[in-house]
């Protein structure tokens, strides 16, 4: 893994955490929404901005892959670099629990 990527997302953004954490199922942004929506019982709200700016650069940086489109909605999924990465994020809140 490339040093700068390192930098740019660990430690990692509640927003681009939840994110890479989703899509390791296929997904799309709304779909992502809502289900972050569920999992933090409304506290953490993506806005469509926040989403779409957050899918795209995590595209550009290789740590999601756009795999089809549905319905006008592209559907995503996490690469095994952004494997990588959300495990260094787990393993970082894991240590930070733990003290």
């Amino acid at each position: 893994m490339e040093e700068r990527i390192k930098r740019i997302y660990i430690p990692m953004t509640e927003t681009g955490f939840y994110i890479l954490f989703c899509l390791q199922e296929e997904m799309h942004g709304y779909n992502i929404a809502k289900k972050v929506k569920e999992m933090t019982g409304d506290e953490i709200i993506i806005s469509p901005g926040t989403m779409y700016g957050s899918l795209s650069k995590m595209e550009k940086d290789k740590v999601i892959e756009f795999i089809k489109e549905e319905d006008k909605r592209k559907i995503y999924k996490i690469t095994k670099l952004g494997e990588e990465v959300l495990q260094l994020e787990l393993n970082r809140i894991d240590r930070l629990h733990k003290i």
